[in-house]
């Protein structure tokens, strides 16, 4: 029987996340210089003609991905900016980066793949570069500002809160290196770990 217009969409969406996946995970570990589409194909498991019908270039498939990247970070800002209680907004953040980093590796490759973008400016004179330096920007300061609430409600310890932002996510990233690095010798530390120099501990 003739397939669908919807059973072709999920086929496509399906061959797009196989391409992602793979391409991911060859960018950080071999850099995006040194992965050739012909690998990217390979390790999705699909033919290189069907790559470059959803890709015409490596550039855009590379561009696609960080543009997925900077839309999670646009979400934690909007999320960290919301009307609830920053001790349970920073520990429903941590609870599922902790899920996410032991479930899989999209977590790490995904910030390990901007950061590699950015120190190797390869995003540089895209429409991207600018924007993940003004989003990064932005989601430190909306930690910030999340820290600095918890602590006049006395949830948070005292400290520059800025410092703490940018200790808090130098923690994630550090992590994320070390599970690519380390792969199944990797142990997650705990939510209450990641989260002890910040939170006050009840009384």
């Amino acid at each position: 029987m003739p397939r669908s217009k919807e059973q072709f969409e999920e086929m496509r969406n399906a061959t797009r996340e196989k391409i992602h996946s793979a391409a991911m995970k060859l960018f950080v570990h071999q850099g995006f210089g040194s992965t050739n589409v012909q690998e990217i194909a390979d390790t999705a498991g699909i033919s290189i003609g069907l790559l470059y019908r959803h890709y015409k270039t490596k550039d855009q498939l590379f561009n696609e991905l960080v543009a997925y990247a900077v839309e999670g970070l646009k979400r934690n800002i909007t999320f960290f900016e919301s009307d609830d209680s920053p001790k349970k907004l920073l520990a429903q953040f941590v609870d599922e980066v902790y899920t996410d980093m032991i479930n899989g590796e999209e977590l790490a490759n995904l910030l390990i793949l901007i950061n590699q973008s950015l120190l190797a400016g390869t995003v540089t004179g895209s429409k991207h570069y600018e924007e993940i330096l003004h989003v990064n920007a932005r989601l430190l300061d909306s930690t910030a500002q999340l820290i600095r609430k918890g602590q006049q409600l006395g949830e948070f310890h005292s400290g520059d809160a800025q410092e703490m932002a940018v200790l808090f996510y130098a923690s994630i990233q550090g992590l994320a290196q070390m599970k690519v690095l380390l792969k199944s010798n990797f142990t997650m530390p705990s939510p209450s770990i990641l989260t002890a120099f910040l939170l006050k501990e009840r009384k």
